[in-house]
C-alpha cells in the first residue's frame, strides 16, 4: 500500500518536477494527486491505505508551499467511495472481515456519503480537470473532497 500509493506518487512527481519547472506559463503547471477521503480521516479495515493516502495529502501540501513562488500549484483530490474496481475490493474485504453480505457492505459504504450514493469516476475527473484550468490558479495546497459531503 505504501509503495504504490505514497512512494509511487513521490517518485512520479520527483521525475516530473524538473521539466515542469521550465513550463511555458503558470496556468499549465499543475500537479494533482489522487488521494482519498481515507487521506483525511481513518477508516476501519484499511489502515495501511489510510496511512498512505494521508501521506499523499501531506506530500501535496508540503510541495505546494515549497513551489508556490514558481507558479506551479499542487493539490490533492480526495474521492469518497467511488464506483471503481477498487470499491469492489473494499466491499469484498469488509464482507470477509465482518461477515456481512456483499450487498450489506456496499450499502454501508453508500450510507457514508450524505447523498446516499457512490461517487462516479467522472465527478473525480471533472474536479481534476478544473484544477488544471486558469480558474484554479489560486487553489494550492488543498485536499479537495469529492464525497457528497462526507466528513
Amino acid at each position: 500500500m505504501i509503495d504504490v500509493n505514497l512512494t509511487g506518487a513521490f517518485l512520479t512527481v520527483k521525475a516530473a518536477l524538473p521539466d515542469m519547472a521550465q513550463g511555458v506559463d503558470a496556468t499549465g503547471r499543475r500537479v494533482v494527486f489522487i488521494a482519498s477521503t481515507a487521506g483525511l480521516k481513518g477508516y476501519p479495515y484499511v489502515t495501511a491505505y489510510c496511512a498512505a493516502k494521508h501521506g499523499v495529502v501531506g506530500l501535496a501540501r508540503a510541495l505546494a508551499v515549497e513551489l508556490a513562488q514558481s507558479g506551479l500549484t499542487v493539490n490533492a483530490v480526495c474521492p469518497g467511495f467511488t464506483e471503481t474496481p477498487l470499491l469492489e475490493a473494499a466491499v469484498a474485504n469488509i464482507s470477509q472481515k465482518t461477515g456481512r453480505s456483499h450487498a450489506e457492505a456496499r450499502a454501508e459504504l453508500e450510507r457514508l456519503n450524505p447523498q446516499g450514493r457512490l461517487v462516479e469516476p467522472e465527478e473525480v475527473a471533472e474536479t481534476v480537470l478544473w484544477l488544471c484550468t486558469a480558474a484554479a490558479q489560486a487553489i494550492n495546497g488543498q485536499a479537495i473532497s469529492v464525497s457528497g459531503g462526507e466528513a
